[in-house]
């Protein structure tokens, strides 16, 4: 056996890794929240199209963004998702955000799912089959003036405050 031959594509393998970018090789971590296993992402294209291809292994998907007058979404940068019993009121599920995908583990059911964001709740129905992904997708109206619900000092208050006018 020629020993140059099988360190060719060793070699290649090896600067191949180290050339390729960090965020291509891990996914979104898998977090818990009152006993319900989820994952956020989407932030870059490459993260949302994985977020894509392994949503019909969950049981449910939640899709957020902002509608705008012009084509393009911006997406939210703090969701706070509720998920309850639709006909009892149980709370099932408390977590937040900071990407346009979050991907739960539920049980088959009906839930009704809270998002807010800046002070303004949007709800849904969900119902979840044993096996069949469900999608909830919440979209925000672009009119609503998020740094101002959310306590946040806009940019002509900023510039006010800085310059002493």
């Amino acid at each position: 056996m020629n020993p140059i031959r099988f360190w060719r594509p060793v070699a290649a393998l090896a600067i191949f890794g180290a050339f390729a970018p960090a965020h291509a090789l891990t996914n979104p971590p898998i977090r818990m929240a009152q006993g319900i296993e989820y994952m956020c992402g989407g932030k870059s294209s490459d993260e949302a199209a994985f977020m894509q291809t392994v949503s019909p292994r969950w049981a449910a998907t939640f899709e957020f963004g902002v509608s705008r007058a012009k084509p393009g979404i911006a997406f939210p940068s703090d969701v706070k998702v509720s998920v309850r019993e639709r006909y009892t009121g149980r709370p099932v599920m408390e977590a937040s955000t900071g990407a346009p995908f979050m991907l739960a583990r539920l049980d088959p059911g009906a839930y009704e799912v809270e998002a807010s964001m800046g002070g303004v709740t949007l709800r849904q129905p969900l119902v979840v089959f044993n096996g069949t992904a469900s999608r909830a997708v919440f979209m925000w109206p672009s009119n609503v003036d998020f740094a101002a619900a959310m306590g946040r000092p806009r940019p002509e208050h900023q510039a006010s405050v800085n310059t002493g006018d």
